[in-house]
């Protein structure tokens, strides 16, 4: 049973607006719970306020370059190396790239949404991997996973020592509370929690599901412009940090912690959320995607899906993503003589999708909200017959798209799917038919 000490979150739940523009990546910002608890002039005093404890979470190596450095200054309750041993967890859905139990094939696939269980599961509980590539131990690649959940993390944290989490609601609301301050997520919204970060996870709005890309490698930042220019895509200012907001509790908690591709748990005797106050630049944030700033033809032809990137990881290549967080988002499509779905396409990078709500223009039938695809490296994807029909032969007056939102995890590396979900009994066996009466047209 927890005893609650003092605290600020239901202050900070009733406010208005409690979250910090992040007004640019990279940039350092910080947050009190109590006046003056934020040291000045410098980060590790002899005593820190009201007898508080400074810890530094790096996110990135010490000798980072200035602009790709990422650390944050805690003031916290208890350091937090205040827990117990970690033990294993007996778990058989949570892995790490490269996935090596089975065979990845070169098939196109396509999933139904899974359902959320009856049996009680939080966040953790609920997390199952779909597919991974890379190497989580040698911080490349990524993991992909669905979170499947119908009950609030109670008495219970969580943190990932293996990668950040994107997480990408598709039905209910999520209510995180980091070591930094909350999150309230809903779907349209995605959320970013750093590598290390602890937190948890409440579902206000009862049982919910999304999409989680783990990303081992470089740390999740926006796409350079070009000669886009200064403006356009995802802007600095619509990305929201939380504001501090600690808990002190005192009771039997467990924390969990995954690393290495298992789980681990330890017991702790207090919330490791006690955060009073922060500055730095390793933060959890969330974004409104329908504040994505679209660009896109006003004559001809349809641009790389590129466009439409949001978040991306580097690799040590050049303009080849380790992972892209790519959304297609509702937009005016106005190109002249222009097939305006996504054209037949082949590509070295692979591609997994998901639906969090409407309709997807290239797979108006079979591809649902809550749903999945996986296009790997070279393997043929595109519009089904009613979509290459409806493009072909519409009249091609400018039409704006409403009411859809998808997304992409796309990445450098093969993505390799589970035992899970290969064997899944909501993978579409069938897939590939929607594109066998794509009849031959050829009139010399």
């Amino acid at each position: 049973m927890a005893t609650v000490i003092s605290s600020r979150v239901a202050e900070v739940a009733q406010a208005a607006e409690a979250y910090e523009y992040l007004s640019g990546f990279g940039n350092e910002h910080e947050s009190e719970a109590l006046a003056g608890a934020l040291p000045q002039g410098r980060f590790s005093p002899q005593k820190v306020a009201y007898g508080l404890y400074a810890e530094k979470l790096s996110s990135t190596a010490f000798t980072a370059p200035r602009e790709s450095n990422r650390r944050t200054w805690f003031y916290r309750i208890r350091p937090s190396v205040t827990h117990g041993d970690f033990r294993p967890l007996e778990q058989s859905r949570i892995f790490n790239g490269p996935i090596a139990d089975v065979p990845t094939p070169p098939n196109q696939m396509r999933w139904d949404p899974i359902p959320i269980p009856d049996k009680p599961a939080d966040f953790v509980d609920g997390l199952v991997t779909f597919a991974a590539n890379g190497n989580a131990a040698t911080q490349t690649g990524c993991g992909i996973h669905y979170y499947l959940a119908n009950r609030s993390m109670a008495d219970r944290y969580f943190y990932d020592a293996d990668g950040e989490l994107l997480i990408v609601p598709q039905q209910g609301r999520l209510d995180i509370h980091t070591e930094c301050g909350r999150l309230d997520v809903t779907p349209g919204e995605v959320a970013l929690i750093p590598r290390g970060m602890k937190f948890s996870v409440a579902l206000p709005d009862g049982p919910s599901r999304g999409y989680v890309c783990e990303n081992y490698g470089a740390h999740f930042r926006l796409p350079e412009r070009g000669p886009v220019g200064s403006d356009g895509f995802a802007n600095d200012r619509d990305f929201k940090a939380p504001v501090a907001a600690y808990e002190d509790k005192q009771g039997d908690f467990e924390m969990v912690c995954k690393f290495a591709g298992g789980l681990h748990a330890c017991a702790i005797d207090h919330s490791p959320l006690d955060v009073v106050a922060w500055v730095g630049n390793s933060l959890p944030y969330k974004y409104n995607l329908e504040l994505f700033n679209v660009i896109g033809t006003v004559s001809y032809d349809h641009p790389d899906p590129s466009i439409y990137t949001v978040l991306t990881s580097p690799s040590d290549t050049y303009g080849t993503a380790n992972v892209d967080f790519v959304i297609f988002p509702p937009r005016w499509m106005v190109g002249e003589d222009t097939f305006r779905a996504p054209w037949y396409h082949r590509n070295v990078m692979s591609e997994f999708m998901g639906l969090i709500y409407g309709v997807y223009d290239a797979k108006p039938e079979g591809f649902v909200p809550g749903g999945a695809s996986l296009h790997n490296s070279m393997a043929a994807h595109g519009p089904d017959e009613a979509a290459f029909d409806g493009s072909s032969n519409t009249k091609l007056a400018p039409v704006k798209q409403t009411d859809t939102m998808a997304f992409m995890f796309e990445s450098r590396y093969v993505i390799q799917p589970t035992r899970f979900a290969l064997e899944s009994a909501q993978r579409q066996k069938n897939y590939v038919d929607c594109w066998q009466k794509l009849g031959r047209h050829f009139n010399p």
